[in-house]
């Protein structure tokens, strides 16, 4: 899969995708959250390559968290 995270719009996606392995959603996320994809001057967003835009870490790591408890809630994005 070359840059997967660049088809997400936000980190939300990822995780509720229906159809990724969770493994897959892990790796993308993780790959989001990497201090390589921070934008520079804003430590508190990250905009992997090819992505649209930048999104914040921290909606990043509820994604994750949402992932690891087996969530899916419903979240509004702004």
């Amino acid at each position: 899969m070359s840059q997967p995270f660049s088809r997400f719009l936000h980190p939300f996606d990822v995780a509720h995708h229906p159809n990724l392995e969770p493994e897959v959603k892990r790796a993308i996320l993780a790959s989001w959250a990497s201090d390589r994809s921070a934008v520079r001057n804003e430590p508190a967003l990250r905009k992997p390559p090819g992505a649209k835009r930048a999104v914040p870490i921290d909606d990043i790591l509820a994604a994750m968290r949402d992932l690891e408890r087996g969530e899916n809630p419903i979240r509004s994005r702004q």
